[in-house]
């Protein structure tokens, strides 16, 4: 079953859902835009309103493409992402709140988006009366920074190289976009986020990062970190909750050695913006992907 079987409708502008995801409460986690039938819509248009919105990224979906295939009983789309300022290869929050549309509409079950990093299964499944998607990121790895470009980013931030945890290495991780991990030694640090916007925007336009994934190693968990994700180049000053960068940081904590095959990390991120959302990343053993599992709930219509 696809979006084929449902006609688009003649408006030129299908309506735009709201949802939060990584929450159960719609004052926190990260919000985003859902469109589940974008069909009618061209890259500008879809660009146009992403903007209005004004949320970190929007999802629209449209058919799957031709000769794609999915198992019986699995809806397939097309899926594609764009911030205020431009299309993204793929976000994970905005995953999570369209499948929780779609889970709304048509149950909860197995879907599958295929974005421009590749195909991503996604489970949505009930918890105490809340919605949950659970996503596989496409197969993932680290890579080295240039020491250049880590110096202009840590210039950028406001970082002494003195305030980086020693035990978790800066590297560039991917699972479908390009993120720059680095942790800091305190959470203190982590919560002092006060950046140049446009010199950080250069740096990660030149050397093609999504987000910079700001992380900290909870002393009394070492399962848990507190993260935030800067992102100028999608226009937005940080990011509420971010999937694509939890599904590429279990990789470089599996990669490091930080956690055993297997783990179950769980990130907590929003808290000093005051949108709090949880995201729960699992390492399957035997397989090189990331899974990250979310809650997602609607939100309010602004006032007219």
């Amino acid at each position: 079953m696809s979006l084929a079987d449902h006609p688009a409708p003649a408006d030129p502008e299908p309506p735009v859902l709201r949802y939060a995801a990584f929450t159960r409460d719609p004052a926190g986690g990260n919000p985003a835009g859902v469109v589940l039938d974008a069909a009618g819509l061209d890259e500008a248009t879809m660009l146009a309103v992403a903007a209005r919105l004004g949320y970190s990224e929007t999802a629209f979906l449209t058919p799957p493409p031709p000769g794609s295939t999915a198992a019986g009983g699995v809806r397939a789309y097309r899926a594609r992402y764009f911030s205020p300022r431009a299309e993204v290869p793929f976000c994970g929050h905005a995953t999570v709140a369209t499948a929780v549309a779609l889970g709304e509409r048509y149950g909860a079950g197995e879907y599958l988006f295929h974005t421009q990093a590749g195909p991503v299964p996604v489970t949505v499944d009930e918890r105490d009366g809340t919605l949950r998607a659970t996503l596989t990121g496409v197969a993932p790895h680290t890579e080295e920074f240039a020491e250049a470009d880590l110096a202009e980013a840590l210039a950028a931030l406001g970082w002494e190289r003195a305030e980086l945890d020693p035990a978790l290495a800066p590297r560039v991780a991917y699972a479908g976009a390009r993120h720059l991990v680095l942790a800091a030694a305190t959470r203190d640090r982590l919560a002092r986020l006060a950046y140049d916007f446009d010199r950080l925007r250069a740096l990660m336009e030149r050397t093609g990062l999504t987000t910079v994934h700001l992380v900290w190693r909870d002393a009394a968990d070492p399962l848990v970190f507190h993260v935030r994700d800067p992102f100028p180049v999608g226009g937005v000053v940080e990011d509420p909750a971010t999937g694509a960068a939890a599904l590429a940081f279990g990789a470089y904590a599996r990669e490091a050695g930080l956690v055993p095959d297997g783990a179950e990390l769980t990130l907590r991120q929003g808290e000093d913006m005051g949108r709090p959302g949880v995201l729960t990343v699992t390492l399957v053993p035997g397989d090189p992907r990331v899974r990250v599992t979310g809650a997602g709930v609607p939100l309010p219509e602004p006032a007219a």
